[in-house]
């Protein structure tokens, strides 16, 4: 008896880690929510980040794109071309844009600071 019991209770632990490992890879990025962020005028604006990899952002022309996580990063590909980048750098995120064509191992066209606000 004392052996069944020891092998439910390993059963059970091994269930239970799956589990956890499962719930902790379908949890939230750190990078869903709404980011307030200046554009290349010094004009704020927010750029929402949803589940599911959707982009949108508050500005004039509709911009919608994708975004994904990379590291510290979430890359942000517009429908305007554009290609956006929040990076967390030690204790603040920053934005950084990059526009149509432009190689993003270069230097960006625009660079501020980024603050998650929702």
């Amino acid at each position: 008896m004392h052996t069944i019991g020891k092998a439910t209770t390993a059963i059970l632990a091994a269930v239970f880690a799956i589990a956890m490992t499962t719930f902790s890879s379908l949890s939230a990025s750190d990078f869903e929510g709404v980011w307030k962020v200046k554009d290349t005028a010094g004009q704020t604006f927010e750029i929402t980040l949803s589940s599911g990899g959707v982009a949108k952002a508050s500005r004039g022309e509709g911009m919608v794109g994708t975004w994904k996580e990379e590291g510290n990063t979430a890359v942000i590909t517009w429908n305007t071309g554009w290609t956006t980048k929040i990076a967390k750098e030690r204790d603040q995120y920053k934005k950084t844009a990059y526009g149509k064509g432009q190689p993003l191992d270069g230097p960006p066209t625009n660079s501020t600071d980024a603050q998650k606000v929702k």
